[in-house]
């Protein structure tokens, strides 16, 4: 049987300490700060990045260097046939098409998922390619059946505050001031590689009702509906705000008793443009292939 060595990022939301337990390789999203180079849980923690950003210190993010892809990559093909590589999507982060563009190199062996995921649904990805990988599906076959299944996902998130979006570029000064003036708490929603407005919420109440609607919504709509014979999984992630995502799944526990809820940090290069506070929930369908 062919071996096959599993990539991702931690955009993922999977942790060092995770990937190896599923026996998954992790690479780390590199921060600057100041002048040193830091690794997302490697020598940069979620408790340490808030605290340099509640210091209002600049931080800036970027991508693994192909080097450091390129090392990982040769040392699994020391010891696996192929490798199926998940990062975030392209649509969001230039490592897919960087990652894409390093595995021409090793003619077929290296196959680069570009599914449209981001952080929470990513980490979905990354399941099913194992569950693929159990059932004996080949780099290439994984590869094929995870970006076919890429429109089954859905995520909103809300925001607590407009200042790092402002900070970042991502919005003017003026629509930030006015956004604060008015209390006003965006949520966002990614359909496929798109990171867009959604709705504008004056409470963190009446922003999580329009999320937990608009996943219901979807889930209706676009994934089968809610019935226990229909396996959804729910996911809920948020920056720095663990109390008011342990209240959030006690809500949707009782909304959706049959699915399974699992709640995760949002990796930090998304914690860095949005800021802490923020609070998203996230579905995806169980792979038509991995119902069997």
């Amino acid at each position: 049987m062919t071996k096959i060595a599993i990539v991702t990022d931690s955009n993922s939301g999977i942790t060092q300490k995770q990937g190896k337990k599923l026996g998954v390789s992790v690479l780390p999203m590199p921060f600057m700060i100041k002048d040193d180079t830091y690794f997302e849980d490697i020598n940069l923690s979620q408790e340490e990045f808030y605290q340099i950003l509640a210091d209002d210190t600049s931080i800036g993010t970027s991508q693994p260097s192909p080097l450091d892809v390129m090392q990982l990559w040769n040392e699994l093909l020391d010891e696996f046939d192929q490798i199926v590589h998940i990062p975030m999507s392209s649509g969001l982060s230039g490592s897919c098409e960087s990652a894409m563009m390093l595995a021409e190199e090793y003619h077929g062996k290296v196959q680069v998922v570009n599914n449209q995921r981001i952080p929470v649904t990513q980490r979905q990805s990354v399941m099913d390619a194992i569950a693929l990988k159990i059932k004996g599906y080949n780099a290439l076959q994984i590869k094929e059946l995870l970006e076919e299944d890429k429109t089954n996902s859905s995520i909103y998130i809300m925001l607590d505050t407009l200042y790092y979006l402002k900070k970042g570029g991502r919005i003017t000064p003026a629509a930030a001031a006015l956004g604060t003036i008015l209390k006003i708490k965006p949520v966002l929603q990614i359909q496929g590689e798109k990171l867009d407005a959604f709705a504008k919420a004056r409470t963190s109440t009446q922003g999580k009702s329009i999320m937990i609607n608009a996943i219901k919504n979807d889930i209706q709509s676009r994934f089968g509906g809610i019935s226990k014979d229909n396996h959804i999984y729910i996911q809920i992630a948020h920056t720095n705000n663990q109390d008011a995502a342990n209240q959030l799944k006690e809500e949707l526990t009782s909304i959706f008793p049959d699915f399974p809820i699992m709640i995760d940090p949002l990796s930090l290069s998304v914690a860095c443009h949005i800021g802490p506070g923020a609070l998203a929930i996230a579905c995806c369908k169980q792979m038509d292939i991995l119902k069997s």
